[in-house]
């Protein structure tokens, strides 16, 4: 049986679109899921129905929605409240949160109940996520290694949803990320444009390839600091990497092409734990997000800390330094949380 919700408009109200007024009321759905029950004929204004999410409301409009009954939540996904989200924005279309290493974003084997999906499930309900990439997917926008920490985007509704996939798309959804590689990268900035295709000998791996079924790869980086070479190492360079495009594995399998593999990289590096200082995951933190608000319009850009282990790595590296760049000056100090010990 279907819900009935009354609202009066207000005076903050008056001229405001339909659809963004519905979903200021309490009660009501996302913005994209209010424009829906327009088109279904589930609202009127005045008894008169509404014929279109963009018409204006007045004041002292009285405002009435049919709501349907909400749908079990019993998808494929139980919802686990016991994994923390660190979320850094939310509000009814999206969450930007900054994923833990470790954590896997989506079911796969050996992952059934312990990932990132299950724990927006579990913070949003499984009908209010992006449903577009699966229903063992929901609000995910673009993924990150398990292994990788940092920022990333989640989607609340499809609208949302495919709306942040289209900024990835057209490369207006900036993603930065830092990385420790081995060895002395001696430009300052460089960009890497390749064919990237899962691996013919290992089918865990991605590799540079040029076979016609290889999908466009673009990393740009920008080197930040450098330090010298070790009694068992070859030294290493800090860099900030930008992706223009989204493939599996994208800045490993670059930094390995180039002969610069990220520090800790179980998959595509070096194996000794003594060069990759004990670490056992690659450093690769995904540390900036910049976006316009594919609904408000607001520019959402938020920068994340180091987590503690790669913090430690980099501190322990202090004394090697050979300075940063330019560029290092301004974002370095960034990267490490004044209010650690």
């Amino acid at each position: 049986m279907a819900r009935i919700l009354n609202a009066l408009v207000g005076p903050e109200s008056d001229g405001m679109r339909l659809d963004a007024f519905l979903a200021s009321v309490d009660g009501c759905p996302s913005r994209s899921a209010c424009a829906r029950l327009v088109a279904d004929g589930a609202v009127t204004i005045n008894t008169t129905p509404a014929t279109s999410k963009s018409e204006s409301v007045c004041l002292g409009d009285r405002v009435q929605v049919r709501l349907p009954e909400p749908e079990p939540e019993d998808g494929q996904l139980a919802p686990n409240p016991n994994i923390p989200l660190d979320i850094r924005f939310e509000d009814q279309y999206l969450i930007v949160l900054s994923k833990q290493a470790g954590l896997v974003c989506h079911p796969s084997p050996g992952h059934v109940d312990d990932t990132l999906a299950n724990a927006l499930v579990a913070h949003c309900g499984y009908g209010h996520l992006g449903m577009l990439q699966g229903d063992d997917r929901p609000g995910i926008v673009h993924r990150l290694d398990m292994d990788t920490s940092g920022l990333m985007v989640c989607a609340k509704d499809d609208g949302v949803q495919k709306s942040l996939q289209d900024l990835i798309r057209l490369r207006v959804l900036d993603r930065r990320y830092v990385t420790l590689v081995h060895g002395y990268v001696a430009p300052d900035s460089g960009t890497i444009t390749t064919g990237i295709a899962r691996s013919r000998r290992d089918r865990l791996r991605m590799a540079v390839s040029d076979d016609p079924s290889a999908r466009e790869a673009i990393t740009t980086f920008t080197t930040l600091e450098r330090f010298e070479a070790g009694r068992v190492d070859d030294g290493y360079s800090l860099l900030e990497c930008h992706l223009y495009t989204g493939r599996t594995h994208q800045i490993r399998v670059h930094m390995r092409h180039v002969g610069h593999p990220c520090v800790g990289d179980q998959l595509y590096g070096r194996g000794d734990d003594r060069t990759n200082m004990g670490l056992r995951r690659q450093f690769l933190h995904s540390w900036h997000i910049r976006f316009d608000h594919p609904i408000t319009g607001e520019t959402i850009e938020l920068a994340d800390t180091l987590p503690p282990d790669l913090a430690h790595v980099l501190e322990s590296l202090s004394e090697r330094s050979m300075g940063r760049t330019a560029a290092g000056e301004k974002i370095c100090p960034q990267l490490l949380d004044p209010g650690r010990d």
